[in-house]
């Protein structure tokens, strides 16, 4: 019985000598898009809202502009209403509407210089705008600020 006892010992000595020499699991790392429940997440009601464009003539060119919302806090873009074009005479096509937990002060679109009916190819890059107003907005065209094309984002 004590050959039993002290084998036993051994074997439970030399485990956790293992257990003390094995790598320690890596931690878990969650990621999630709060995109999907902002208003849980900041307990702030959502609510829709409209924009509205001041054509830009230097900014919209000869073949009209193509504008793609770009989802970001406080807003996302409803999915038939992202995609904006205004023509070489100011004239638009298409609505943007939003849901935002609160209005938006500046907003953020894919853009490129092209016709109506072109199919949809990459844009160029990124135009940042700020808006004035509440439930209904004005984008004046004017204002935003073409950034970086995306080969630049490396």
């Amino acid at each position: 019985m004590r050959h039993l006892f002290l084998s036993l010992m051994g074997l439970f000595i030399c485990a956790g000598a293992m257990a003390a020499d094995a790598p320690a699991p890596a931690p878990r790392i969650s990621l999630f898009s709060t995109s999907t429940d902002w208003a849980a997440v900041t307990g702030l009601p959502w609510g829709q809202y409209e924009g509205n464009f001041g054509p830009d003539k230097k900014l919209i060119g000869t073949r009209g502009l193509i504008l793609f919302y770009l989802d970001g806090f406080p807003c996302y873009g409803e999915a038939d209403s992202v995609r904006i074009w205004i023509s070489p005479r100011g004239h638009v096509d298409g609505r943007l509407r939003l849901v935002c937990v609160h209005a938006p002060t500046k907003i953020y679109f894919a853009w490129r210089n092209a016709t109506k009916d072109a199919v949809q190819a990459t844009t160029t890059g990124i135009l940042e705008c700020p808006v004035t107003g509440d439930r209904e907005f004005t984008v004046d065209l004017t204002k935003c600020t073409r950034g970086k094309n995306w080969e630049d984002f490396r």
